[in-house]
């Protein structure tokens, strides 16, 4: 595989030319079954000068794209470090090249990557001096937009609504993807904008909202088990080590806790009016008719102890896995709902109530800190992020970390 970057002003263009033996379906790390629907895509950065990032931004940007469909070789455009091509080598197993030049040095500022979801205003109101970096997914020139539902530009004004240092990086990689929709070919691909402009920034570090059952059980796609050596989100995976490689480590701040208490935190702060799960709704709020709306509803009714507010029934597609036997995706937080919302059981999630038994004592594990998630943030910011999840959630004993280190067994 070829990779090759062009610029024109604040844009950056990206140009994937793949090799013999090399296909338009790929696997994404977490096992996602994609298609590539097209070899080009930008990056535009705000308005204004800026410099030119370092080598080893630029390859591991342009590799948070096309890692899925690389096979045993990768050149970039511009010479990378023997660190970075180490990392990519030692992760997926590529020889990555030209190599020469020198490793890039980590800055000294720790940067968020906001999408204003509970997850990441959470990490915002606990690190409220860190400047927040907000990826806007726009329109491919040579690909239909099939998701025209999708309101990037509600969720990029709410960013910029926060009164934070907020930089609003607008791209169309995720029109990469044919099937199975638009997306991020590798979740990382987010940080492209963190990337880009890690230098000019002084960073040394992007912090991201991924919290217990994303980092530690096996969340979303994942195999539904226990998983200290996350690949996606772990600092000794293979993209943490990548990231590591080009000076910008990997930090997830509430990596220990879970999304109810992440909900907790963001509903508690200043931004709690910026807070948007949903992709569908307008200026005017969330759509409520969507799955992830049924979810955090779930969750947000369980952290404020009230019944749920939806018009969303059983019945409805969006609905229809939560009519099944477990596991489920995010199986820690449907427990944690059934057992704190009250009338569980006029709900869409009556029979996962039925099938969990959860309780208020089952459950209580998850109002706590898992210790190892804040052992593996640097240690630059770990004393910033130890004592408030000491002081706020306290650490969870041995029965409680034999929860989650036995999750799924």
């Amino acid at each position: 595989m070829r990779l090759a970057w062009t610029r024109d002003g604040a844009e950056w263009r990206l140009r994937l030319r793949l090799d013999a033996g090399e296909g338009v379906a790929g696997v994404v790390t977490d096992g996602q079954a994609v298609e590539l629907a097209t070899d080009t895509c930008h990056v535009r950065l705000p308005e204004g000068e800026h410099g030119e990032p370092h080598p080893d931004l630029l390859a591991l940007a342009a590799w948070t794209v096309a890692a899925p469909w690389a096979r045993g070789r990768v050149v970039f455009d511009r010479p990378v470090s023997a660190a970075l091509a180490g990392a990519l080598h030692d992760g997926w197993g590529v020889d990555a090249g030209p190599v020469g030049g020198a490793a890039r040095e980590a800055g000294e500022r720790l940067a968020i990557s906001y999408s204003g979801g509970a997850d990441s205003v959470a990490v915002a109101a606990l690190l409220p001096e860190a400047p927040l970096v907000h990826f806007q997914r726009v329109p491919h020139p040579r690909v239909p937009n099939r998701w025209t539902h999708y309101r990037s530009d509600v969720l990029a004004k709410l960013a910029r609504g926060t009164g934070r240092e907020v930089t609003v990086v607008r791209s169309d990689l995720e029109f990469m993807l044919r099937k199975p929709r638009p997306g991020y070919p590798e979740h990382h691909a987010v940080l492209a904008g963190a990337l880009l402009t890690a230098g000019e920034a002084d960073l040394g570090g992007v912090a991201l909202g991924y919290e217990i059952g994303s980092r530690w059980l096996g969340g979303g796609r994942y195999v539904h088990r226990y998983t200290p050596d996350n690949p996606m989100w772990s600092a000794h995976g293979r993209w943490g080590r990548a990231f590591a490689a080009v000076g910008l480590p990997l930090v997830l701040p509430v990596g220990g806790i879970s999304e109810a208490m992440t909900m907790r935190i963001a509903l508690e702060s200043e931004l709690r009016d910026q807070v948007r799960w949903c992709l569908r709704g307008d200026g005017s709020g969330p759509c409520g008719r969507c799955g992830k709306c049924l979810y955090k509803e779930l969750i947000q009714a369980a952290v404020e102890r009230r019944p749920m507010r939806t018009e969303i029934t059983a019945d409805r597609p969006v609905a229809r896995k939560w009519q099944q036997p477990p596991p489920y995706g995010g199986q820690e937080m449907i427990e944690y709902g059934c057992a704190h919302v009250p009338d569980i059981e006029t709900t869409p999630f009556a029979t996962a109530a039925r099938h969990l038994k959860a309780t208020v004592e089952s459950t209580r594990w998850l109002e706590r800190c898992y210790p190892p998630a804040v052992e593996e943030i640097p240690e630059k910011w770990r004393k910033e992020i130890e004592p408030i999840m000491a002081d706020r959630f306290g650490f969870m004993d041995a029965a409680d970390r034999l929860r989650v280190e036995s999750w799924g067994l």
